[in-house]
């Protein structure tokens, strides 16, 4: 057996990429966008202009960063791909369209419908850059090449050729809507602990990580023993169905890839080397099981998340209080509903009329998809359904119109029924593309107006092109990976 890292990750937007050589095949697990790396580029120039103290920023439509030492691999010789949640997904396109390519794809049914609608949603407001822009040729930008990249301040450097000065091979133009299609037609979905057979060879299967609806862990069977993959995993969830521990107890092999960001960073990016997996540190031993199990049982974890949200909340009534609004740009679907749940709620107790927007291409299709998926989701939810209640609260505040969904921000509708304060969800992609551009340029010097973000941004260069800021930003840290 050997593993090889490609990529450590970082995080919920940007997952570890692996291959496993077993049995004579090469497995993939996920092939993620870095989309942290979009910040490079300046979002589309206004009148009268914003973008004074982003004078850095590369402006040109934005290419998109991928995994580059894949390109190390010869791509028609990887046999499997193991999809492990929607992020994990977001390159794909890329692999699917190469000719060669044909290795068989496995994702949970929940794992792929999101992503497919984060990769549509992508799709769409590219769209807006490249009417802006023009349609470019198959070439980077000419503020891409060297000459201008030597320009650039060291931190923007980093960013487009990589902490080692690596090149620009990893960096692609976005796929089109028909990839996107082409690439999920060839998604071979699973519902969790279905087992599927590879070749003969190999047994597949798929157990919840608890990190987001869909989301899991793998198990590969071979001649040779059984091996887990542990991606990014949390012990408890208030939306996805529950870390299944009991997976972990029959793996002769465990893989461990789902480090919490804090961690990552203390791991040595250099290790991303081919190493033949025969360290006795991969079995799983009686302690680590121990320590799952007693991490499971520890109520504190779910505690700590929960304060997380009701802090967030408490932010939220007091900007709405102070005559601003709220801004919350979050890209993982699951935290989005566990949200819009909350913040309702919060809302409709402390007796405020305050209208909450969720502004996206994929809105709809999105909550739609959010209320058919019980068997994915957690045992309370899953009681809600017994007891004929809805799953999420959404349902509630779009029949008593306190919740309006709009697929865009310049919806005539939208214009028609807008009110200030209130509170906007919608997809973050680094603060350069779709709705949250046009709605941080409106709030950007109310100070009473708030902005909630995901850790594992860089604030300071998200924001640069909306300075001065005097909007107050909120970081929030949601579980991503075991500590």
């Amino acid at each position: 057996m050997k593993f090889t890292c490609l990529s450590k990750g970082q995080g919920y937007h940007f997952p570890p990429c692996h291959v496993l050589n077993v049995c004579g095949f090469q497995v993939l697990f996920d092939y993620p966008l870095d989309l942290s790396s979009l910040s490079i580029f300046s979002p589309l120039p206004t009148d009268p202009p914003f973008l004074s103290d982003a004078t850095s920023l590369i402006h040109a439509e934005p290419w998109y960063k991928t995994v580059e030492r894949l390109n190390l691999i010869n791509k028609s010789f990887i046999d499997v791909v193991l999809i492990t949640s929607p992020m994990g997904l977001l390159g794909l396109p890329y692999l699917t369209r190469e000719k060669g390519f044909s290795a068989k794809i496995y994702a949970t049914e929940a794992a792929a419908r999101l992503g497919q609608l984060i990769m549509q949603d992508l799709v769409a407001i590219h769209m807006e850059m490249r009417q802006f822009y023009g349609v470019e040729e198959a070439c980077f930008p000419e503020l891409m090449n060297w000459e201008k990249l030597e320009l650039l301040p060291v931190e923007l450097k980093e960013i487009v050729l990589g902490k080692h000065a690596t090149g620009l091979a990893g960096w692609m133009q976005l796929y089109s809507a028909a990839e996107v299609k082409s690439c999920i037609e060839k998604v071979h979905c699973l519902k969790y602990a279905e087992e599927s057979c590879y070749n003969g060879t190999l047994t597949l299967k798929a157990f919840s990580s608890g990190l987001e609806v869909g989301a899991c862990n793998w198990t590969v069977v071979s001649p040779k023993g059984s091996i887990t993959y542990l991606s990014g995993s949390i012990f408890s969830s208030e939306t996805a169905m529950s870390f299944d521990y009991i997976s972990l107890q029959k793996s002769d092999v465990l893989l461990y890839s789902g480090y919490a960001p804090s961690d990552i960073d203390n791991v040595d990016g250099d290790n991303c080397v081919s190493s033949p997996a025969k360290n006795d540190s991969s079995y799983p031993s009686d302690t680590f099981l121990e320590d799952t199990e007693k991490y499971l049982l520890d109520p504190s974890e779910y505690h700590e998340e929960m304060e997380k949200m009701n802090f967030l909340c408490s932010c939220v009534l007091d900007s709405v209080n102070a005559g601003g609004s709220v801004l919350i740009p979050i890209g993982r679907p699951g935290i989005m509903l566990q949200l819009l749940e909350n913040v309702g709620l919060s809302l409709e107790s402390s007796n405020l009329k305050v209208p909450i927007f969720f502004v996206s291409s994929v809105a709809k299709e999105l909550l739609a998809f959010s209320n058919v998926i019980p068997e994915w989701l957690c045992k309370r939810k899953q009681d809600k359904l017994y007891a004929g209640q809805p799953l999420f609260s959404h349902v509630e505040l779009l029949n008593s119109k306190r919740l309006h969904v709009f697929s865009e921000i310049h919806s005539l509708k939208l214009l028609k029924i807008w009110q200030e304060p209130c509170v906007i969800f919608c997809p973050h992609w680094s603060l350069r593309l779709g709705p949250v551009v046009h709605l941080l340029r409106r709030w950007c010097a109310n100070s009473d107006s708030l902005l909630v973000m995901e850790e594992g941004v860089d604030i300071d260069l998200a924001v640069l092109p909306f300075k001065p800021m005097d909007m107050k930003v909120l970081k929030c840290s949601f579980l991503s990976g075991i500590k």
